[in-house]
């Protein structure tokens, strides 16, 4: 099993959960609604910038695999891709291995399951701004630059397999609330690597979190949801999902853990919820609180930078709005960066303009 040394002892980085499943489907499943994905999202550790990277194949498109791609400034700038027109890349390896999922200019590589993932893109991306996101203008002739980066991505905490946490967490992850998550599994990394926009190149290192699924996902019925985690230079960390509480009084998925950097994932839930209410730019108190068997872990955070995703196409009526976020935590006096997700109807928003 993949292991590393950190301050406590060693760390089963797979968690235990099989090495094949970090392998990317060769070919496109016969069974209608199957994806398989990858994406990343990356902090740079003071804070100066902050991305997502995707890649993610449908079985019905499969020659069209999806590639989206946000690269976030501090002071606002954005660059912003989503594109489906391919070409797609091979997944076989020179090893003869199924290690790389990538389409157009976005390209994943597995270089040792559960220890090390590489990430490159090459190619225009249309720059924009937050505020012009958080607005939710779409501008055909959005100016482009020229984008390109390669990064190392070192896994550092053991994966968090949503579901398997706690018994009432799987209890609601068998029912409709896990068709909204997918089957999949989350792992915390730290990385290095260099970026170049339009031929200006800055080498730096960060945090991550990387995401890996494969199996149907259903939209149908989502309410909303908030997601965070990062991991802390001594190694501790933690990560957390849950969804508002239900119009029919039933109890919400609501799962995570705290890790000491040593051991296993310690399961929690939280009970302090930073629920999305607005659509600012950054300075978000994003502040959690997670209740474990040893008492409550209180984690400040705020965000330094904000993104609203960008979606083509028509959405049900009071859909979830969804953001993007990267914040600086601070834990028992620790700081990191790292990521956060909320979403919430429109309805809830303040001062929602479309």
């Amino acid at each position: 099993m993949p292991r590393s040394v950190f301050g406590g002892g060693p760390v089963d980085l797979s968690g235990g959960i099989d090495p094949q499943r970090e392998f990317v489907l060769a070919e496109a499943p016969t069974t209608p609604g199957i994806r398989d994905a990858v994406n990343v999202w990356i902090e740079e550790q003071n804070g100066d910038f902050a991305m997502r990277l995707g890649v993610e194949a449908l079985a019905e498109e499969w020659d069209k695999q999806l590639v989206w791609l946000d690269i976030a400034f501090a002071d606002g700038r954005v660059y912003c891709l989503r594109d489906e027109n391919g070409p797609t890349h091979p997944a076989i390896d020179k090893d003869g291995r199924p290690t790389i999922r990538g389409s157009a200019g976005a390209r994943f590589q597995c270089v040792e399951p559960f220890q090390r993932w590489d990430a490159s893109f090459n190619g225009p991306v249309p720059r924009t701004t937050a505020q012009v996101l958080a607005d939710g203008v779409w501008e055909d002739d959005e100016p482009t630059e020229s984008v390109s980066f390669d990064i190392q991505m070192h896994m550092a905490v053991p994966p968090w397999q949503p579901g398997t946490l706690s018994t009432a967490a799987s209890a609601a992850f068998e029912g409709e609330q896990g068709e909204f998550i997918s089957p999949r599994y989350e792992q915390l990394f730290r990385c290095a690597g260099n970026l170049v926009i339009d031929g200006k190149s800055r080498e730096f290192s960060g945090n991550g979190l990387r995401i890996r699924r494969q199996g149907l996902r259903k939209f149908e019925g989502f309410w909303g949801h908030c997601w965070q985690s990062a991991v802390f230079p001594s190694g501790k960390a933690f990560g957390f999902n849950t969804f508002p509480p239900r119009e029919d009084g039933e109890p919400s998925y609501n799962e995570g853990y705290v890790f000491d950097g040593s051991g296993v994932l310690r399961p929690a839930r939280a009970v302090h919820i930073p629920w999305m209410d607005a659509l600012n730019t950054r300075g978000d108190n994003v502040s959690c609180v997670l209740e474990t068997a040893d008492g409550e872990v209180r984690i400040e955070g705020e965000t330094f930078i904000n993104t609203r995703s960008r979606h083509r196409g028509q959405l049900p009526a009071d859909f979830p709005i969804v953001q993007q976020a990267h914040a600086r935590y601070r834990w028992d006096g620790e700081e990191t960066v790292g990521m956060v997700e909320r979403s919430s109807r429109p309805s809830l928003i303040k001062d929602f303009k479309g």
